[in-house]
């Protein structure tokens, strides 16, 4: 077997499986393979660009506008990690009504998604459609945290009530409705068992491509990632059994590993980046810069900002 290849990582926009009403709309990945004395150069260049007193280095500092220019630097065709560092975007409302309709278990559960996520916002009141996509967002979480408690009845009451709207958001609807008796047996497994691996949490799909980027040729991957606390020893190991070529994951402290500090920054700066074209307030100038690094099969659903954020992204 060929030696490993070592990539390391970091994300930013992480809020567990809470996908909706949370801090952040986006959540990114990025994965860098870099020599550590590349990165730590990276790190001192950044510093001197966009001077700071911090003890690590952050994406903020080089999205204020005074520093705009060092973040243009980075992210250039002649900066320095182009080549070096792949980027994993998720919209995570896109990926909540991805989970859901996955459990239809209908054979088209991507245009389906694609359909209900583009056709709700249009077709559905506001305050409804942000009623059913926090409902089905408690639902499908393992842990629902801070006393916050939903059920299979008062999710689907509200399935209920949008699925007289007619055209394909509410076809979709009646198809949810039909389908209660899956949501019930999966809201049953997940209260049965406290250790049930996430199905939102948008971490580990990203872990999964960045092993499958670095790793096309079949050259197994080596994982060093910024510290998570949802990176459980138990998670790690399913992270073994869905993503083919790992070799290994270990956890480290970002100040400590240089390629983890570059791999933080470009996560934050292409949150950002992403977000800001998500809600229609993009940089054009940002967005071609950062359009090389996205991962064609990034979770992302909205049409206009994905043909700004990579040539060929595919539907989650």
């Amino acid at each position: 077997m060929s030696e490993p290849l070592e990539v390391a990582c970091d994300e930013s926009g992480a809020e567990g499986e809470k996908l909706v009403g949370g801090n952040t709309d986006v959540f990114a990945h990025a994965s860098v393979r870099m020599s550590p004395e590349a990165a730590g150069d990276c790190i001192r260049e950044l510093r001197e660009r966009a001077p700071t007193p911090a003890d690590e280095f952050k994406a903020g500092h080089i999205l204020r506008e005074k520093h705009r220019a060092a973040l243009r630097w980075l992210l250039s065709p002649d900066g320095p990690v182009l080549g070096h560092v792949h980027v994993f975007l998720t919209d995570k409302t896109f990926h909540v009504v991805g989970k859901v309709v996955e459990l239809l278990g209908a054979p088209d559960a991507g245009g389906l998604a694609v359909a209900l996520y583009d056709e709700g916002r249009r077709a559905f009141e506001p305050a409804r459609w942000a009623a059913f996509l926090d409902a089905f967002n408690y639902l499908l979480r393992a842990k629902n945290g801070q006393g916050v408690t939903t059920s299979v009845e008062e999710s689907f009451r509200l399935v209920d009530g949008l699925r007289g709207a007619g055209g394909p958001a509410g076809e979709i609807m009646d198809l949810l409705w039909r389908a209660r008796p899956r949501f019930e047996s999966f809201r049953e497994r997940l209260l049965a068992d406290p250790h049930v691996l996430p199905a939102l949490d948008p971490l580990i799909p990203a872990i999964v491509r960045a092993v499958a980027y670095w790793g096309e040729d079949g050259r197994p991957v080596q994982v060093v990632h910024d510290r998570q606390t949802t990176l459980t020893d138990e998670r790690v190991a399913h992270l073994h059994l869905v993503a083919a070529g790992l070799a290994g994951l270990r956890l480290v402290e970002a100040r400590l590993d240089a390629r983890v500090q570059v791999a933080d920054v470009v996560a934050g700066a292409a949150r950002k980046i992403a977000s800001d074209e998500l809600n229609g307030r993009g940089d054009p100038k940002l967005a071609a810069l950062l359009r090389p690094y996205v991962d064609a099969y990034s979770i992302w659903g909205d049409a206009r900002s994905r043909t700004l954020l990579a040539h060929h992204t595919k539907h989650g």
